[in-house]
């Protein structure tokens, strides 16, 4: 297995290993130690199918729920991300978050898998939300763990949402509901379950506000604290290549998709890895 960084915030492409073949105990041990330490793992060269997706995914754990996505047809863990050459309906996932913050038990991984690939853009964009709060000042940090952070998906996935009952022209199969208008908090500052650092764990999609603030003042933290996550030195810009699988940590990134393919079509098979 060879793991070559991109020497940005985080990320790094691995070479060398067959996810469709054996997956050794061996293999998945060097794999999550790998995931640890960069937190966004490309494997390039990958020939796998919906089934091999399945056997990895298993692999590093349970299936997560996906509450606002249909599953592709004749699976029950698999989602299409995917858009259409002549769609013209807004970018999907084009905010930064992390995989569905707003539940109780937030997944902790999500894996994409290439089936097809633009030729130009649709690059991933990942901020680092560790490093993001390890470069604040210790004034503020200390603040900051003190807060807690409202999550919802109404925004996105309520009917009056984003992708909800006006969304027309989309060939993602999404299911907007009511139950997008539920919340959940969370501490704004979460140590990561198995590295142990300190995260910065709010977004500018699924946070809607902080215990104890009024629409105002939470609004104003939000968008101090999106700015400040906007720094390039907290970011990895991710390039797909064709036969290409990327494994994320979403308890300690945020991501967010980017355009630039118009007239082209762009497919990814996507599974969520419970926590």
């Amino acid at each position: 297995m060879i793991i070559e960084p991109s020497g940005q915030a985080c990320g790094a492409t691995v070479r060398g290993v067959d996810l469709a073949g054996e997956l050794s105990p061996i293999l998945i041990a060097g794999i999550q130690a790998a995931w640890l330490e960069h937190k966004v793992l490309a494997f390039a060269d990958q020939r796998m199918d919906d089934d091999a997706l399945e056997r990895f995914s298993l692999a590093m754990g349970d299936f997560g729920d996906d509450p606002f996505f249909d599953p592709i047809k004749g699976r029950k863990n698999i989602a299409a991300i995917q858009r259409e050459a002549d769609e013209k309906s807004p970018l999907f996932a084009e905010q930064w978050h992390s995989d569905w913050s707003f539940m109780e038990k937030p997944p902790k991984a999500t894996c994409l898998m290439a089936v097809e690939i633009p030729p130009v853009g649709g690059d991933t964009m990942f901020c680092d939300q560790a490093a993001a709060f390890a470069a604040m000042p210790e004034t503020r940090k200390e603040e900051l763990r003190q807060i807690k952070a409202v999550h919802s998906a109404r925004r996105g996935y309520a009917p009056d949402g984003l992708y909800g009952d006006n969304d027309k022209g989309r060939s993602m199969a999404i299911r907007p509901g009511e139950a997008a208008m539920a919340t959940f908090t969370h501490p704004l500052i979460k140590p990561h379950p198995e590295t142990g650092k300190e995260v910065l764990f709010c977004s500018i999609s699924y946070t809607i506000g902080f215990e104890g603030m009024d629409e105002m003042a939470g609004m104003q933290l939000l968008m101090e604290l999106h700015q400040w996550c906007e720094q390039e030195w907290f970011h990895y810009r991710h390039k797909w290549e064709p036969g290409m699988l990327v494994m994320w940590d979403n308890r300690c990134l945020n991501h967010k998709a980017t355009g630039g393919y118009e007239g082209h079509r762009r497919e990814l098979h996507r599974t969520t890895i419970a926590a």
